[in-house]
């Protein structure tokens, strides 16, 4: 199982996901992006940060 918080990116934001994959979540992830930080597309960058701050959960 693979975890994020948006907050370890975006400062403030308490979303949080558990997925089986980094992909799951990066696909999760984009889709808070758009909703709720108005973001339309995800900068190579950005996907970057995401997934330092992915990590692996028991």
């Amino acid at each position: 199982m693979k975890s994020f918080a948006c907050g370890d990116v975006v400062p403030g934001c308490e979303s949080r996901w558990v997925c089986s994959t980094e992909d799951e979540i990066l696909v999760s992830v984009a889709g808070h992006a758009a909703a709720a930080h108005g973001l339309t597309e995800l900068s190579p960058e950005l996907v970057h940060s995401v997934r330092r701050s992915i990590v692996s959960v028991s």
